[in-house]
């Protein structure tokens, strides 16, 4: 089975996102908008963690938490799939529980409309 999400690939889309809306929390700041010439049956997004968080193992203990978030959330809520995303982690993100993450990131993404 091939993966629902797919990762944004090219520099442009990265500065694009960046000037587009964003939604903020105290574990991550989301930017999303629509990019031309994408993918809408898949899920594009992106996580980024900062070399401040930690080390390289840490930063992708961050990524995988993110990741399984998303893949729980194109199960349970409407995402739309028209927009591309980008996360960024916040270094609260770290020492916090799973569960309150996961909460927050649901809540973010049902304001997304």
């Amino acid at each position: 089975m091939r993966s629902k999400i797919l990762a944004l690939s090219k520099n442009e889309e990265f500065k694009k996102l960046l000037k587009k809306k964003k939604i903020s929390n105290k574990y991550v700041t989301i930017f999303f908008g629509h990019l031309e010439n994408k993918n809408n049956k898949r899920l594009n997004i992106s996580f980024v963690t900062k070399k401040k968080l930690g080390n390289a193992v840490k930063r992708n203990k961050i990524k995988r938490r993110l990741r399984n978030i998303m893949i729980d959330a194109l199960k349970k809520i409407l995402i739309k799939l028209n927009y591309s995303y980008l996360v960024i982690a916040k270094p609260t993100v770290l020492n916090s529980d799973f569960k309150d993450i996961k909460e927050t990131i649901f809540q973010e993404f049902n304001k997304i409309k």
